[in-house]
């Protein structure tokens, strides 16, 4: 068995419903594109008001994998 190397990148998801679909989303879609996902840090979190109510949630992600022998 060989050590494991990662690499992590940073992305950023979105939703009007809330900071947990927000992660949910970018994870699922890193998922589509990426292979061995391990883990992810919540970096920043912000959003987007109108008329004194929150709009849109957007979350920064860096996102841990497994790099393939």
């Amino acid at each position: 068995m060989s050590d494991n190397v990662y690499k992590k990148i940073e992305i950023v998801g979105s939703s009007t419903k809330s900071i947990e679909d927000a992660i949910e989303n970018a994870v699922n879609r890193a998922s589509e594109s990426l292979d061995n996902l391990r883990w992810f840090e919540v970096t920043e979190t912000r959003g987007h008001i109108v008329d004194g109510k929150v709009e849109h949630y957007q979350v920064s992600l860096k996102i841990g994998f497994t790099l393939e022998d």
